[in-house]
């Protein structure tokens, strides 16, 4: 950890934006909160990115992919030569046809690195001067720097402790690792994060536990642990959400434990951090790229249920075309007709033709072809709500029971869940609720807790911390947004330690849904049965005007 004061001041220089941000806005620094301090360190990066189609590649079967099993080679190598077809031959582009070794290869050089560097991303930012230069180290991915950036210092015990664990991981003695790593989180935990903890600004400490908990969880995947490794993963987002390895390795974890397109979220995640955070490396954002796109072929392939179709947007009538999208999905995959629905709120970006800032990536339209016309009916009608619910129940006000709770997961819940993911896996920002995605995860945690099912109840309340943090990070916050961000984060931190005061505001949300849904529906059914009544009325007053002869 020689070097750490220059990998830091590297990582720090990074924030300098932040300051002329803040005068293009011409926000007082005391105005601004937590969350919008977060959005102004990306203000200079711009949010669009060109367009840049993959070389050609040959197809690879599905005989090569991980965990395939071979009565399903059929099926996949249909669905793989059906990928990414559209109304636009241009979205067709050649599919990545990498071996299991190849992709092993990838998270050898994205995930497995051993860093020795703690980055403070959270540092405050200082002008740069005439005599700063940029450090050409082991870390690529960083920007110039100054080299007046004051920085805190490690306590020494725990320096020490961190380079014994790095010693252990690198000669593949993994356990070690992991046993240093745990004194490591003792010491921290303690209060020995740094030699002056009175002087050290909180995001600092945050950054120190986030390299330990990041530490964890490549040490877990090589000991073939993914579960594991998956609350670590989360804890180093939560505590650190602007270092884009940690979205990283939150993708392998995911990866490993065969849930893709989760793992193709937090690659697209990574992608956009790692530009956002002022990194300029073409090799390391063609290789992150790379995984993202991997991984998401990956997710479309083994989805069943339904199937994903991928149009170029093109400006004009929403409506007619929308239509024209069904039918030519019709078309293309007539299994999946029982259903059929495009995403209306907001773009997708896919990884073949997300190009690196200043120029616009190419947005795409999504649409969903379902085998199920239950699941895609539910589908739309959740998605046209502004804020997310994760229910079907008829009446709102009665308590939910333990039987209810079980049939809702057995016929929708663990059947939308992998869709829900899904259109995630390709979606960055949410044009209607900035916090969605935490709140959907929030739901299925209470939906989990209702089951009795604490351990995953814990994993995905973690999961969902992950995601709000990251928020501020993706898209800007109105202040409702951000202060409805602020009440998830501490009502899901209650959770966790076991508080139970209070109703949790994802819970209120999801009532007002369900009210909202009740009230629709009275509603239908009055119109409904009033004009049958006036249908019948005037059917009777016919045939007394004109009896039957």
């Amino acid at each position: 950890m020689e070097s750490k004061n220059a990998a830091s001041r590297q990582v720090r220089g990074s924030k300098k934006t932040t300051e002329a941000a803040k005068r293009r806005k011409d926000i007082p620094d005391g105005q601004l909160t937590k969350e919008l301090r977060a959005q102004l360190r990306r203000l200079d990066m711009a949010k669009v990115r060109e367009e840049n189609q993959t070389e050609a590649a040959g197809r690879e079967r599905q005989k090569n992919k991980p965990g395939s099993h071979d009565n399903d080679n059929g099926k996949v190598a249909v669905k793989r030569e059906k990928l990414l077809e559209g109304g636009d031959q241009s979205l067709a582009t050649p599919l990545s046809c990498l071996s299991p070794k190849s992709i092993m290869d990838l998270e050898m050089e994205l995930v497995y690195t051993d860093e020795e560097d703690i980055p403070f991303e959270f540092a405050d930012p200082v002008e740069p001067t005439s005599t700063q230069s940029s450090r050409h180290g082991s870390e690529e991915d960083a920007v110039g720097t100054s080299d007046d950036v004051p920085l805190p210092q490690i306590d020494k015990q725990l320096q020490v402790t961190l380079k014994a664990a790095s010693s252990c991981y690198r000669e593949n003695n993994y356990e070690a690792a992991v046993e240093q790593l745990s004194t490591a989180w003792e010491l921290c935990s303690k209060g020995a994060a740094t030699e002056d903890p009175i002087e050290t600004y909180p995001e600092d400490i945050s950054s120190i536990a986030s390299f330990i908990e990041t530490k964890f969880v490549i040490c877990y995947l090589k000991l073939k642990k993914p579960e594991e490794a998956l609350n670590h993963s989360h804890r180093s987002i939560i505590l650190n959400p602007a270092y884009f390895r940690n979205h990283l390795r939150q993708a392998a974890v995911f990866r490993c434990l065969e849930r893709c397109s989760e793992a193709a979220r937090s690659a697209m995640v990574a992608d956009h951090i790692y530009w956002l955070m002022g990194g300029t490396e073409q090799h390391t954002s063609k290789l992150i790229k790379r995984y993202w796109q991997v991984i998401h072929e990956e997710a479309m392939i083994r989805e069943v249920s339904f199937t994903a179709m991928y149009t170029p947007f093109v400006a004009g009538g929403k409506a007619d075309k929308i239509e024209k999208l069904k039918s030519i999905f019709a078309k293309k995959h007539p299994g999946y007709v029982e259903h059929i629905y495009t995403d209306p709120h907001g773009f997708h970006i896919l990884p073949q033709t997300a190009g690196n800032p200043p120029l616009p990536p190419r947005q795409y339209l999504l649409t969903l072809g379902f085998r199920s016309k239950h699941i895609g009916k539910i589908l739309e009608r959740w998605s046209d709500k502004k804020l997310p619910i994760f229910s079907d129940r008829k009446a709102p006000f009665c308590p939910v029971t333990e039987e209810e709770t079980k049939a809702f997961w057995k016929n929708t819940g663990k059947r939308i869940l992998p869709i829900m993911d899904f259109i995630r896996s390709t979606k960055l920002t949410d044009s209607r609720c900035p916090c969605s995605r935490g709140i959907e995860k929030l739901h299925l945690a209470s939906c989990l807790g209702r089951l009795q099912r604490e351990g995953e109840q814990s994993q995905v309340i973690h999961q969902a911390l992950a995601e709000l943090a990251t928020v501020p990070y993706l898209q800007d916050l109105k202040k409702r947004d951000a202060r409805l961000l602020q009440s998830l984060m501490a009502d899901a931190m209650d959770t966790l330690e076991g508080s139970c005061d209070g109703e949790r505001v994802w819970s209120r949300i999801q009532k007002i849904g369900l009210i909202e849904d009740y009230l629709f529906q009275a509603e239908d059914d009055y119109l409904q049965k009033k004009r049958l009544r006036r249908d019948k009325t005037v059917e009777t007053k016919m045939n007394r005007t004109h009896p039957a002869t």
